[in-house]
């Protein structure tokens, strides 16, 4: 019995360490900062300074469907005015589309 609940102590330490902070990092013009279970599914936003003086922020997913911005004022707006909102893309991997 003791030893059952010494693996159910160990087994949900392990689970909460995997949740939380994955990245953290600031330096002087560049900021990234990810949440969420390495390798499964995470969310993060990054920043930058450009020389200029000009801040973007970048903030995204990444989980089973891949990586896709959620929202950013440095990915630019496509031809039809459409912004990233994570949606773009073929998110189900049905799609019989090709790039020309």
């Amino acid at each position: 019995m003791k030893t059952l609940l010494l693996a159910l102590l160990v087994l949900g330490a392990v689970v909460i360490a995997q949740a939380g902070d994955v990245i953290d990092l600031e330096l002087d013009d560049f900021d990234h900062n990810q949440d969420g279970a390495a390798g499964q599914s995470v969310t993060g936003q990054y920043s930058w300074t450009s020389p200029e003086g000009d801040n973007f922020v970048v903030q995204y997913v990444a989980d089973e469907k891949g990586f896709r911005i959620l929202n950013s004022n440095a990915v630019p707006v496509d031809s039809d005015g459409v912004r990233a909102d994570g949606g773009q893309g073929d998110l189900d991997g049905d799609s019989n589309e090709r790039d020309n």
